[in-house]
Order: structure tokens, then C-alpha cells, then sequence
């Protein structure tokens, strides 16, 4: 299939997880694209090497999005690369902290904002140039912003800033023909869920969830694809819950 072809498209965080299923959800679709990464550039390579052995095109772009200069660094990059056209920016790299409150400092909460939400909005502001009439922004949200799960207070309060961005921008931006919308996923298989590979911790997982089993990254991956390609071409500022039924 290839609902993307001809169309570029950048995937933040693209070395592992949801942003790596993403990334090579795209290429399957058809689209050129580039992948982010923060420290995991040895897991970009493969990433980029596997969408290539694939027939697709991929460039791998590096830059630390919790300095407050990462976003413009890699907005730099990236238009060199694209030119004057971005079709597709998933901003998908986020941090997670599990901590109770009284435990949370200033330092996680800082660090949780700069990577969660100041490096897709400085991202986006960037990008502007290059993003025009059909182009889909595609950022990531969670469940934890619209539920309260365990003891992430200071990561939910990030997630629901992404919810009302998604709003804001789709209003701001709907004039020049973007969408901006989001997907906010549940408990995932990723590294930031490693306590679903315990008996415990997927007990309570499939306790709070309609269909049951773990979600594995292509599971997101579909849904970011979808917001990404004409088929959603009339959505925008939504968050779309892709948790298999979570806390109904």
C-alpha cells in the first residue's frame, strides 16, 4: 500500500518503541522518512537500514530535545533535508517519570515539560515554513491524561498540555489547510512500560482494559498512520484513544 507516497515525513524519538513501529509504518505506506533520535543512534541506524532493505527512504537526524535549542537544531536539519515541504511530523518523543508526588523534584518536572511538551511546540513553530495545505501534525498523548494511572502525576499534567495544544494548534493552523491532531495510547510494550513484563504488572494492565492483551507498538502505529494519510483528511484537534478500552 501506499497511501504516503511521494510524501515526507519526520517521526521524533523514532529509534525504539512507538516512534520506531511509527517510523516504519510510514515507510510502508510509501513516505521518505526521517528519523529522530535523542542518544539511541546506534537503534536509528537499524531503523534506518530496515525501511531502506525494504525499498523505502530514510535519513536518520540526531538532536537532544531536552535542551531548550533541540527543537530548533533539529527543525535545521530537517529542512535542509525536506526542502520546502514536510507532509507529516509525528512528535512522539516523550520522557515518563513514576514517582509520587512528594517524591517528584524540580529537576524531573522540568526535564518532563522541556522533552513532553516545550520540544513539540518549539518543534512545530519551527516546521512551519515547510508544513502547508494537507500537511498532518501527529503528536502523542496518553491515557494518564485523561485517567489517573499509578503514580504519574507530573507526566499526566505533560500529556494533558499535549491535549490542549492539539486544540489550539488545530484552530491556529486549520487556515493553512493543517491538521493537528493526537493519539493517546495506553499501557504499550515499550521500555517505558517494563513493569508489563511482570505477572503483576500485566494483571493490572488487563484488569483495567476491555480487550485483553498488551499492546505492542504497531498497535499506535496504525492509528498515527491513519491521522497521518488523506483517509483522515476532515479530523483534526482530536486525540484519538488508541488503549484498547481502558478505563471505560
Amino acid at each position: 500500500m501506499t497511501h504516503l507516497n511521494g510524501k515526507t515525513a519526520l517521526v521524533t524519538g523514532a529509534s525504539r518503541g512507538i516512534g520506531r513501529a511509527s517510523a516504519l509504518a510510514l515507510a510502508k505506506q510509501g513516505a521518505q522518512v526521517l528519523v529522530h533520535y535523542s542518544s539511541g543512534e546506534k537503534e536509528a541506524d537499524a531503523v534506518v537500514a530496515e525501511i531502506r532493505a525494504a525499498g523505502g527512504k530514510a535519513t536518520k537526524v540526531g538532536a537532544d530535545l531536552r535542551q531548550a535549542d533541540g527543537p530548533h537544531a533539529l527543525a535545521r536539519q530537517v529542512r535542509e533535508i525536506v526542502g520546502a515541504r514536510l507532509d507529516v511530523l509525528v512528535a512522539n518523543a516523550g520522557i515518563s517519570k513514576a514517582a509520587r508526588i512528594e517524591d517528584i523534584t524540580i529537576e524531573d518536572f522540568d526535564n518532563l515539560f522541556a522533552v513532553n511538551v516545550r520540544a513539540p511546540y518549539f518543534l512545530l513553530q519551527q516546521l512551519l515554513p515547510v508544513l502547508g495545505e494537507g500537511s498532518s501534525v501527529v503528536l502523542l498523548s496518553s491515557l494518564a491524561a485523561h485517567s489517573a494511572v499509578g503514580a504519574l502525576s507530573a507526566y499526566a499534567a505533560t500529556k494533558g498540555a499535549v491535549d490542549t495544544l492539539v486544540k489550539h494548534f488545530a484552530v491556529a493552523l486549520g487556515e493553512r489547510g493543517i491538521r493537528v491532531n493526537a493519539v493517546a495510547p495506553g499501557v504499550v510494550a515499550t521500555d517505558m512500560s517494563n513493569f508489563t513484563k511482570t505477572d503483576a504488572g500485566r494483571d493490572v494492565t488487563l484488569g483495567m482494559q476491555a480487550l485483553k492483551r498488551i499492546a505492542q507498538p504497531d498497535d499506535i502505529a496504525g492509528a498515527v498512520v491513519f491521522l497521518a494519510s488523506d483517509d483522515a483528511r476532515w479530523v483534526t484537534g482530536d486525540t484519538l484513544h488508541v488503549d484498547g478500552g481502558s478505563k471505560l
